[in-house]
């Protein structure tokens, strides 16, 4: 029989707030939704009965989503932004706040367009949307959180998003599986967990607290005066049992790094006797990678179970992440000595392709412990990314074993397509996990091993997790590298110098940046800590304007001003601050050589000068926008020039308000492409990618192509 269904074992303890978790509560009653027609059902009945406070976290979001299908006859919308604004619209004192990840435009083509126009500024006024920007670079708001009331909450993997339903049949042909746009998705398996009572409470205080650092608006608590809003269609699995909460936060700002989850998972692991039963969306973390084979070493270790899906979902991340799965397998299955090690996937016939997309975020350890949440068996999801897991151990109840059993037991039943009952007989019968799965084995529907498939030509391509799946924030100066030459990077001083002293003005400065510690800070690294800085100020945008325009006034390169903004602070507003912020200096510099005179600056720049104001003066608004796009100066010591020349104000102005934004445009465009491709790869990001390479390499070589004449004429 398998240990934890044994009374000597009722004092085994796995959870330790401060620890492993943050803290556990008292829940009332837990449950366990399994697919999408469960959860999103139940999630519609929860929202309904709502009285005071509806709160949302996820990673994802669509409008446009059916909740339930086939429509309901009870009045209400079946679509989630129109069934949102409707319930908000009946109650006066029901609030909604919806907080999702801050994704950028390479999401686009997956994503429901103008998010914040169909759920902020179209809906009610009690309903209120934002997207969480305050996170650090590389990591993404990745929580999947429901709370109703503070009195019934939801968590696991599922978002409020298409590609998402499906039925626990998984058919092959089902006419409801398909998204806004009527386009069938393959089968998809997800779990939430829902809890009610004390534990659901605080669980609406981690998502205030969330909606606090995204936004700065705190929200107050919700008393528990009004009737459960437990949905109706959800059985209670397990009740009264404290419920652990557990979460990963990235170091960020004044916010601690927080890895409760990680310990959990290592825990829970180090602490299985007889079964660890996994079901993920990934496998790729090292350090749970280290803690397996180390159970599978032992003489008297656990059989470990793992569910997988057979591939993730594009090429990109099949090239990715796939192969990071599949060194971690190799590693698992060498280690494996006592054989008692397997590996799944599941398999639907008559799909394409013809298996299940595993997204749920599952372990069940024996008959004990279990834990459902958004965290995948990722680095980036153990310490990277923001994630939230519940966990809940049998303490001294047989009926809290029994819940985890028929949990494992269900999800068993659903890929081997059989009934609950006939898990729990064989599980009785074998007293092994092992052997029941591959009692019921061999049908169309199964549990099919799943064997690494990736290669050798393409893992010798594919770098290491570091840069695929890092567990900790990528450092700024490391994009940057990507993108400035180490000979940009250096103070501005040896640039100046380099170039034989163009400006006498600045050669102060170079002497400060090159031969005193003020050369120190114009790195990256500093630069992107001085505008996180500066992003938690309250005239943020106007402090970062005025540092790009100071900056570039004292030849700090643009182009590593230009990432540094998109990287801190996103794609849209980094340009936006970016090209302000370099007008302005562009504006200043050529006040500077307007109010030294031309004699005075071709003294100090050289008899070039004479010509190129010339040029200026004759071809006025073109001539700038060449000189933008492809530079023959510093871009200070042409402004400064152009002060002094004979062009005209309004001609460098529009000049340069033109010229800089296509060269700003592709850079933002594309180092936001980058860095999102590498966070969440799929071919649709890869697609969008290449695209924007595309657009970029054929703008710029017509771009240049019908200005480089008129350059050389200048």
């Amino acid at each position: 029989m398998i240990d934890g269904m044994d009374d000597k074992d009722s004092t085994s303890r796995y959870l330790e707030a401060g620890q492993n978790c943050w803290r556990k509560e008292p829940a009332e009653q837990v449950a366990f939704l399994i697919d999408g027609e469960d959860y999103f059902r139940a999630i519609r009945e929860a929202i309904a009965q709502a009285r005071h406070s509806i709160l949302i976290l996820g990673w994802d979001i669509d409008s446009r989503m059916e909740l339930v299908r086939p429509h309901p006859d009870d009045g209400l919308p079946t679509q989630l932004g129109d069934f949102l604004n409707e319930v908000v619209s009946r109650k006066k004192s029901l609030h909604a706040h919806i907080l999702i990840w801050d994704f950028a435009m390479i999401y686009s083509l997956e994503r429901e367009w103008l998010p914040i126009y169909k759920l902020g500024w179209k809906t009610h006024r009690r309903l209120h949307f934002y997207m969480d920007d305050k996170h650090p670079l590389g990591a993404s708001q990745h929580q999947k959180v429901v709370v109703i009331d503070d009195q019934v909450a939801f968590v696991g993997g599922f978002d409020l998003s298409k590609w998402r339903w499906d039925s626990s049949e998984h058919q092959a042909d089902d006419p409801r599986r398909v998204d806004p746009n009527g386009d069938p998705y393959p089968p998809f398996h997800d779990i939430q967990m829902v809890v009610s009572g004390e534990a659901a409470a605080r669980l609406g205080d981690l998502a205030r607290t969330r909606w606090q650092q995204a936004t700065g608006e705190q929200l107050e608590p919700v008393a528990a005066d009004s009737p459960s809003p437990w949905p109706e269609s959800t059985p209670v699995a397990i009740h009264d049992i404290d419920v652990a909460i557990a979460r990963t936060e990235p170091e960020y700002g004044e916010k601690e790094e927080t890895r409760e989850i990680e310990a959990l998972y290592l825990d829970a692991i180090a602490a299985a006797k007889s079964c660890i039963y996994l079901e993920n969306q990934y496998l790729t973390s090292k350090l749970i990678q280290d803690a397996l084979i180390k159970r599978t070493k032992e003489e008297d270790g656990p059989e470990i179970v793992i569910v997988l899906p057979q591939q993730t979902g594009g090429w990109l991340e099949q090239h990715t992440m796939d192969v990071l799965r599949d060194r971690l397998l190799r590693e698992l299955k060498t280690a494996d000595k006592h054989h008692r090690l397997r590996v799944y996937y599941a398999t639907i016939p008559g799909t394409q392709p013809q298996f299940v997309q595993i997204h749920s975020k599952v372990m069940v350890v024996d008959n004990d412990f279990l834990t459902v949440g958004s965290a995948n068996l990722s680095n980036r999801s153990m310490g990277l990314d923001s994630e939230c897991n519940l966990a809940i151990e049998t303490q001294t109840r047989d009926e809290h074993r029994r819940g985890i059993a028929a949990f494992r037991d269900r999800l068993l039943a659903e890929h081997l397509d059989q009934k609950p009952s006939e898990i729990a007989r064989m599980m009785e019968h074998e007293g092994s996990l092992i052997a029941t799965i591959e009692a019921f084995s061999g049908g169309e529907r199964t549990l099919t091993p799943l064997e690494p498939l990736t290669p050798p030509e393409v893992d010798s391509l594919v770098p290491d997790q570091q840069f695929l799946d890092p567990e900790r924030p990528i450092e700024g100066d490391k994009m940057v590298d990507l993108f400035v030459s180490k000979e940009e990077q250096k103070p501005a001083g040896g640039r100046m110098l380099g170039a034989g002293i163009m400006l006498g003005l600045l050669l102060l400065l170079a002497i400060l940046w090159r031969w005193t510690p003020l050369g120190e800070w114009l790195t990256p690294d500093r630069l992107q800590g001085l505008f996180e800085a500066i992003a938690a100020l309250p005239a943020s945008p106007l402090i970062v304007i005025a540092t790009i325009m100071l900056a570039g006034l004292l030849v700090v390169p643009l182009t590593m001003l230009v990432i540094v903004a998109v990287l801190t602070f996103g794609p849209i507003e980094g340009l936006l601050y970016s090209h302000i912020g370099a007008t302005l200096s562009a504006l200043l510099a050529f006040g500077i050589g307007h109010g030294l005179g031309r004699q005075s600056v071709r003294r100090l720049a050289g008899s070039w000068v004479n010509r190129l104001s010339r040029r200026l003066g004759e071809r006025g608004i073109l001539a700038v926008i060449v000189l933008r796009i492809i530079p023959i100066a510093p871009f200070t010591v042409i402004n400064m020039v152009a002060g002094a020349s004979h062009i005209r104000f309004r001609d460098f102005l529009l000049g340069t308000l033109i010229g800089l934004l296509p060269g700003m445009l592709a850079l933002s465009a594309f180092v936001d492409g980058l860095l999102r491709t590498l966070r969440e790869p799929s071919w649709r990001t890869a697609i969008w990618l290449l695209a924007i390479i595309g657009i970029i390499t054929l703008g710029m070589y017509l771009l240049r192509k019908g200005l480089l004449q008129r350059k050389q004429s200048i």
